[in-house]
């Protein structure tokens, strides 16, 4: 079957020349449909270069990406942008939620993009916000939610359009345990549901949670293995 997503010796090289910085050196990577992976390292290791690639957000300096069948590193701004919005949910670790909406109307806003008339727009944002538990916070602002709840607000987002893919970048990075849980059983329920779930994450404990562990150190992969391996062994 062919692979959701396929990533064969990327590089990704800033400043080309004497000074050039290899975030990526080198990058082969498989990722089916409905994985749940996490891409983990430290600061600097190029785990969030790699996401950006993924999500389209950004094009290598050489190397191939094929999203769904779709080499899409040769693609231009406008097409990239396309694609991020039917194929992918972002969820970020600062929420990115706009101030001045209200709950349903942050969730309302990829829908808008995507063509959708004013009533289907409301009643998939009013389902996303009840799948995350948030059914009586639909007309709060951000500033008037808990950061847990500012997260959900993103997770419901993220998945009302119904993308194949959930990249979520440091997901749990600015919250305390308990919403830590929350959104990290939100992302299982996710991938059950058949989701393709991928977390960029620096934390050991955040990857333990997931199927399939990817370690990424200086721009290259060391390790990619699955987490019930390694408790068998």
């Amino acid at each position: 079957m062919e692979p959701l997503i396929k990533v064969e010796n990327i590089h990704k090289i800033y400043n080309p020349g004497e000074n050039e910085v290899r975030a990526l050196d080198g990058i082969d990577l498989e990722i089916q449909r409905g994985e749940f992976v996490a891409i983990i390292g430290h600061s600097g290791s190029g785990k969030s270069t790699l996401m950006n690639m993924l999500g389209c957000l950004d094009v290598p300096t050489s190397g191939n990406y094929f999203l769904n069948g779709h080499d899409v590193s040769k693609l231009t701004d406008n097409q990239l942008s396309d694609i991020r919005n039917k194929e992918i949910g972002f969820i970020f670790q600062g929420f990115n939620l706009i101030a001045n909406l209200n709950a349903v109307e942050n969730v309302e806003l990829p829908l808008i993009y995507r063509g959708l008339g004013k009533q289907k727009r409301r009643k998939i944002a009013v389902e996303a916000l009840k799948k995350v538990g948030l059914g009586a916070r639909m007309k709060h602002r951000p500033s008037e939610l808990s950061g847990g709840q500012q997260q959900r607000v993103a997770v419901a987002r993220a998945i009302a359009a119904q993308p194949p893919i959930v990249l979520a970048d440091e997901p749990t990075g600015n919250l305390d345990t308990r919403s830590t849980k929350e959104i990290m059983d939100i992302l299982k329920g996710l991938h059950k549901g058949g989701r393709t779930v991928i977390i960029i994450t620096h934390d050991d404990d955040i990857a333990q949670q997931v199927k399939r562990v990817v370690r990424i150190i200086d721009g290259r992969i060391e390790e990619d293995y699955l987490n019930e391996e390694r408790e068998g062994a």
